[in-house]
């Protein structure tokens, strides 16, 4: 029998978010392979490690999500705690791609997308390498202790530095994303997720993977520090922002350094910071990468708004965050820093954080805060996750290495290697570097004609040719026109759409696109809102009313993000505006043409498009869009008065809003409720959206007004306590900005601790010696039934006579719990054999199983040893010894 198993082997990241909790279900068909379902605990294991993603690995029941997965060490076992009703319809996916089973080929007749014209030239080209030789450092502090962490995490960082650059130089830091923390040297196949790395393994150098970046902007000028982050990314899953609060610590601690050594303490500096020029910290740009991404918009905030609380800092913030570079990043939180501007880069062939989240940076600021900075979000046609990191680039890294873009059993027309769409990763660092220089040339150096490239101006950095490199903004010197809303009104062939909604009929589409990217566990966000135009005729007028005129004196051209579905051919619209006197003015035509995508990419991503505007327009009413092509759709996301150039930025005195985690112990009987706070500061009137589930395990969603003076909203969470022994539970809190207000937290819970004793577990053979053919078993018995799965994994030992091998058991028995094929015929401890085994709740006993098959070979006696540990609870365990003998 050929089976096909899906294997992702980009660098993947686990994060622990809460699990929604189970409901009762009769009794539910049996899972697929590789699925187990015991009582409440879900468990999906891969056929080989799966290095972490960024973007987290998640189960799905169908359409519903049921949770974020914990990774076992060694990555290749995932697990929940849920209870699905319908185990056959249970999935892995990760950023919106399942990864438990093979992807369909690509339809026969499916043609390689074309790839876009180069646009023309910008005057500036921020990729030529500045007047300035470098010198290149590092450095290694004392470990830090941060809340959460278990293990210390690592004060090291690269430098990179001009030489000779007169006075304080603006610096520059990078923050890499997750990735797996070591290697063995000898062998390619052994990655792990341990800090410190254990004896026999290499730490990975993912902080020295920016150095190309690094060295252009040395040599323009700028100091630089990429640090490393492997202490987060060891122990980050068990966390309940999945290390975003600990990654903003990290960057904090780095940047006291850096200001200590600018002034007084400069002479105890390490060698590689007192051979660079003084850091000017007034003027501090962080990049992200992936997870990094989300750390560092997370250290922005923390800058501006402090957090409350412990959070492994303390002390005076000596420095001003003039800009963020999100890279592929993750925004689990949807909480971007609406005040301090940002470029967010979105790779195209992204396999790992595929759904583009990161264009939350942009689009969540809208209407947030008073909209003055620039948010830019870049689109890069075939750049992957993995390669703006080069040790996270085969050939390039020390440890072994990957493509993130798992194109599955055929190869995907656009992101292919050697595919006209796809990016070498020298290409993919060029690009990233010259655009990354361009973000620091504007955001410190305030040199605005490098504003063009980021802007969704429609033109290149000649030095990232051939990279395709699009942009759109918002902020800046744009005035909000039309940005969708419940109370915008939509006519002829156009509708207000839902971004994120359970009704199809409300709902923009189930396309893949970054700005449909919803906020985890929430099933509507009623404040996002597009325009979908679907239109069966060329000149069927689309129609779109804001909820009042809207002036736009003073504005140059009008700009529209306006995206069309992958490789449509050039649309065109001809754009007019109607005044509060009734006058309609026409303004001209734009034309969108469809990004190279496949049904794997989310290339429905919006392209900015302008229209002069003639003077006296005024205020305006309406916008009308007339598409010339005979049929088509489009998915327009907002609209602005624009006008070029920068204004400046104050940061606003917005509210700070933190979801937080309450601990109780269970009790033994009863229905309890307890609240969970979501703390406020600021004296404005803030608003913010809650989600959680309500007692009968019904999603919630509840818009809150903060009045001046409110500091605190409690969240109800209700619970029924009793004496039976289960693991602890949460349930989740989350909290999105709706209007002047930051979340710092977007995730909070109650967290119920079990205060029950375990039942003790008694191990009895039933057969522990048998005949070819039959079935080893053994009993497990609890003294007393749990409330949740009583959990335990074995594993083979070689015992010390004849070992069973993978011919002697089950093929199908072997594959459900190994993911490997039975041949070749090798000893089942050289195997990736795990075999788990619960109690289920309510339930006292369990037997394990293991199925041996008949042969004709004379082997004599052969056994298998297996190992338990427990899973939930730890710190129990056993051994047994099979025997099994020839068949008569």
């Amino acid at each position: 029998m050929r089976r096909t198993v899906a294997l992702f082997t980009s660098a993947l990241l686990v994060a622990v978010l809460p699990s929604l909790p189970a409901s009762a279900a009769p009794e539910p068909p049996s899972p697929a392979p590789g699925w187990s379902v015991a009582g409440d605990v879900i468990r999906w294991t891969a056929p080989a490690p799966m290095p972490p993603t960024d973007a987290g690995v998640e189960f799905w029941e169908g359409d519903r999500i049921l949770g974020t997965a914990r990774e076992s060490a060694d990555l290749r076992t995932f697990t929940l705690d849920a209870k699905p009703a319908n185990p056959a319809a249970l999935q892995v996916r990760s950023a919106g791609r399942r990864l438990d089973v093979a992807e369909p080929a690509p339809p026969a007749s499916l043609a390689a997308p074309e790839l876009p014209a180069l646009l023309p030239q910008a005057q500036a080209d921020p990729g030529k390498p500045g007047p300035y030789a470098t010198s290149t450092g590092e450095y290694a502090l004392d470990p830090i202790k941060l809340p959460e962490y278990a293990a210390p995490i690592e004060m090291d960082a690269v430098v990179v530095a001009p030489k000779d650059a007169p006075g304080k130089r603006p610096l520059v830091l990078f923050l890499h994303g997750r990735h797996f923390t070591c290697y063995s040297k000898t062998n390619p196949n052994q990655i792990g997720m341990s800090w410190p790395c254990p004896a026999g393994l290499t730490a990975v150098p993912s902080h020295r993977g920016y150095l190309k970046a690094q060295q252009l902007l040395a040599s323009q000028g700028y100091v630089t520090v990429s640090i490393s982050a492997n202490g987060i990314n060891a122990q980050d899953a068990a966390t309940i922002d999945a290390g975003a609060q600990g990654r903003s610590s990290l960057v904090r601690h780095h940047l006291t350094k850096w200001a200590d050594w600018a002034g007084a303490a400069r002479s105890s500096a390490p060698a590689a910071v007192k051979s660079a020029p003084p850091a000017d910290m007034s003027k501090v740009l962080l990049v992200g990468h992936s997870r990094g991404g989300e750390g560092v918009n997370r250290a922005a905030t923390d800058s501006l708004n402090p957090p409350p609380g412990d959070t492994g800092f303390s002390g005076p913030v000596r420095w001003n965050i003039r800009g963020d570079v999100l890279i592929g990043p993750t925004i689990f939180g949807h909480n971007p820093q609406p005040d301090v501007p940002s470029v967010t880069f979105l790779p195209g062939c992204d396999g790992d954080v595929s759904d583009l989240q990161g264009q939350m940076f942009v689009d969540q600021t809208r209407g947030v805060s008073r909209g003055a900075a620039l948010h830019s979000a870049l689109y890069m046609v075939g750049a992957n996750h993995n390669y703006f990191n080069s040790e996270w680039t085969p050939g390039q890294a020390e440890a072994p290495a990957f493509d993130d873009f798992w194109p599955g059993e055929q190869p995907d027309a656009v992101c292919a290697p050697g595919t006209a769409t796809r990016l070498t990763a020298d290409q993919q660092q060029t690009a990233g570097a010259t655009y990354i220089a361009a973000s620091a040339h504007l955001f410190l150096a305030r040199d605005e004609s490098v504003l063009p490239l980021l802007d969704g101006s429609g033109v290149r950095a000649p030095s990232a040719d051939p990279a395709r490199v699009l942009s759109h903004a918002v902020g800046g010197d744009r005035k909000p026109f039309v940005v969708p809303s419940l109370d915008t009104q939509a006519s002829g062939s156009a509708r207000v759409c839902a971004q994120v909604s359970t009704d199809p009929a409300a709902a923009c589409g189930a396309v893949r696109s970054p700005h449909l990217v919803r906020f985890r566990f929430a099933s509507s966000q009623p404040e996002r809102q597009s325009i979908a135009l679907k239109w069966t005729a060329a000149g069927q007028a689309a129609v779109v009313s804001p909820a009042t005129p809207v002036s736009l004196h003073g504005s140059k051209e009008l700009a529209l993000r306006l995206a069309v579905p992958a490789n449509a051919p050039a649309t065109r619209f001809a754009i007019s505006v109607t005044d509060q006197n009734g006058q309609k003015r026409s303004l001209g035509t734009v034309s969108v043409t469809g990004l190279p995508g496949t049904a794997r990419l989310s290339a429905l991503w919006a392209q900015e498009v302008r229209v002069p505007l003639p003077a006296g327009v005024g205020k305006a009413t309406a916008l009308e869009l007339v598409p010339e092509s005979a049929s088509g759709e489009a998915l327009l996301i907002d609209a602005h008065g624009w006008d070029k150039g920068l204004v400046p930025v104050v940061p606003a005195r917005l509210g700070r809003v933190d979801a937080t985690v309450t601990s109780v112990d269970e009790g033994n009987s009863g229905t309890v409720t307890h609240n969970v706070a979501v703390t406020a500061t600021g004296n404005g009137t803030r608003t913010v959206r809650l989600f959680y589930n309500d007692t009968t395990n019904t999603p919630v969603t509840k818009l809150v007004t903060l009045k001046p003076g409110e500091h605190r909203v409690d969240v109800p969470i209700t619970y029924t306590a009793n004496t039976k022994w289960g693991p602890s539970t949460r349930y989740p809190v989350g909290v999105v900005a709706i209007d002047n207000a930051v979340i710092g937290a977007a995730f909070g819970a109650l967290l119920v601790r079990d205060d029950d004793p375990a039942p003790k577990l008694t191990v009895a053979p039933v057969a522990d010696s048998v005949g070819e053919g039959g079935a080893l078993r053994w009993k497990l018995t609890l003294s007393e039934a749990a409330d949740s799965s009583f959990t335990l994994v074995g594993l083979p030992l070689a015992p010390g006579v004849g070992e069973l091998s993978t011919t002697d058991v089950d093929a199908e028995w072997f594959f459900q719990n190994s993911g490997e094929e039975a041949l070749p015929s090798r000893p089942l401890s050289s195997t990736g054999l795990q075999l788990w085994v619960s109690v289920p709740p309510g339930q006292t006993s369990v037997e394990v199983v293991v199925p041996t098959v008949t042969d004709a070979e004379a082997e004599g006696e052969e056994q298998v040893k297996l190992k338990f540990e427990g899973r939930s609870p730890t710190g129990v365990g056993f051994e047994v010894t099979g025997k099994v003998a020839d068949a008569a």
